[in-house]
C-alpha cells in the first residue's frame, strides 16, 4: 500500500498509478488544481464509511455478516422508511447490534408529502418529496423523533428544514440529548454555498448533498461551513444513478469531513420496506457492503485509509448554529 509522506497531510492521495504511463505517452495527468480541505473530524480522520438503506433488522444483520466477510469497516448505517415503519423491538434490535459493533444507527423520520394525500407531489414543478406537509405530519415528525430517540437511536435523518430548525431548538433546550446527530437526506441536499451554510445553521451536523455537483462545486459548498458532508460515490437511479468511485481519492482531499456512501445503481426503490421486500433489501444490502469494498480497495491503492477516522467515530465538532429562540416570535402586524 503506498504510504503518506509525513509532510502530506492525511488526506492527500497518491498520484494515479496510471499517471507515469500517461506522462511518458505525452497526454496530461489529470489536475484540477482545487485546494485541499483545511478541515477534518475531531478523530482526525478525512472520511467515514456509510452503508444506506439499511431496512430494518435484517438488512442490518446482513450488511454485518457481508462487512465482516469482506472486512470492509463502517461507521454509520442509515435507513430510509422511516421510524414509523418500524416496531419499538425491531428498533430496539437495531439499537443494539450497532452498539454491539460499534456503528452509528440513522433512522429517517416518516412522515413525508410523497406518502401524504395531497395532489401537489404529482406536479413536475412543485414535488414536495420528504418535507413535513401541514402542522400534522410536523407533528409527526417531532412524534417520530421522541419515540427513536427514546429507543435509544442517536442519529436522525431529515428531510424538512422545518422539522430540522424544530429538532435543534429542542437539542438545545435539552429536550433531546445533546449527542443526537442531526442528518440532513439527500432529497432536500444544498447545491449551493449558501444553503449549505444555512443547513448548518439550522443545526444540521451531517448534510447529504446531491451527487452530480462537480468536484468544484463540492469544494465550494466544503468552503461555506464544517458540518460534515454526505456523498454517494454511487447514487441509486431515483438521485441519479451515478457511479463515481474514482472520485473518492479527490473527494476525500476536497471535502473532508466527508461520509462516503455506497448506494446501488440499479437496485428497486423499496421505501417503504417489509417482508413483501424482504429478499431483495437483504440482497441489495450485501451488494452496497461489497460496491463500499471496491470504493475502499480504490481509496487504499492511492494511500488514503490511513484518513479514516477509527471505527466508532462519531462526534462532529464545533458548528455554526443560529441563535434558537425559546419561543415562538410573535407574528407582528
Amino acid at each position: 500500500m503506498p504510504v503518506v509522506t509525513p509532510d502530506e497531510p492525511r488526506s492527500t492521495p497518491q498520484p494515479s498509478p496510471a499517471s507515469a504511463s500517461l506522462t511518458r505517452l505525452g497526454y496530461p495527468v489529470a489536475d484540477n488544481g482545487l485546494p485541499s480541505s483545511p478541515a477534518s473530524f475531531p478523530d482526525g480522520g478525512a472520511f467515514r464509511v456509510e452503508i444506506p438503506s439499511v431496512e430494518g433488522p435484517a438488512a442490518l444483520t446482513a450488511v454485518l455478516d457481508e462487512a465482516a466477510a469482506r472486512s470492509v469497516p463502517i461507521h454509520r448505517v442509515s435507513q430510509g422508511s422511516g421510524v414509523m415503519m418500524q416496531t419499538d423491538a425491531e428498533i430496539t434490535e437495531m439499537v443494539q447490534a450497532c452498539d454491539a459493533a460499534n456503528i452509528e444507527l440513522c433512522l429517517f423520520l416518516g412522515p413525508r408529502a410523497s406518502w401524504d394525500a395531497g395532489g401537489g407531489r404529482f406536479t413536475p414543478a412543485g414535488n414536495l418529496g420528504p418535507r413535513a406537509r401541514g402542522a400534522e405530519q410536523l407533528q409527526q415528525s417531532i412524534e417520530d423523533a421522541l419515540r427513536a430517540v427514546e429507543l435509544g437511536v442517536r442519529c436522525l435523518l431529515v428531510g424538512d428544514e422545518g422539522v430540522l430548525w424544530a429538532l435543534h431548538r429542542m437539542r438545545t433546550a435539552g429536550e433531546l440529548p445533546a449527542e443526537l446527530t442531526l442528518k440532513v437526506s439527500a432529497l432536500i441536499g444544498p447545491a449551493n454555498p449558501a444553503s449549505f451554510a444555512l443547513f448548518e445553521n439550522l443545526g444540521a451536523d451531517s448534510i447529504n448533498v446531491p451527487g452530480d455537483l462537480t468536484l468544484a462545486q463540492l469544494a465550494d459548498l466544503r468552503a461555506a461551513g464544517r458540518s460534515a458532508i454526505d456523498f454517494y460515490l454511487e447514487s441509486p437511479d431515483n438521485l441519479g444513478g451515478f457511479v463515481r468511485h474514482y472520485d473518492g481519492p479527490e473527494l476525500v482531499r476536497l471535502v473532508a469531513p466527508v461520509y462516503l456512501k455506497f448506494g446501488l445503481r440499479l437496485a428497486p426503490d423499496v421505501y417503504p420496506s417489509g417482508g413483501h421486500l424482504r429478499a431483495v433489501v437483504e440482497q441489495s444490502a450485501r451488494e452496497r457492503v461489497r460496491r463500499a469494498e471496491l470504493g475502499l480497495a480504490l481509496l487504499e491503492r492511492r494511500g488514503l485509509l490511513d484518513a479514516m477516522s477509527p471505527l466508532g467515530s462519531r462526534l462532529m465538532g464545533p458548528l455554526s448554529r443560529f441563535e434558537p429562540a425559546l419561543a415562538n416570535p410573535a407574528v407582528q402586524r
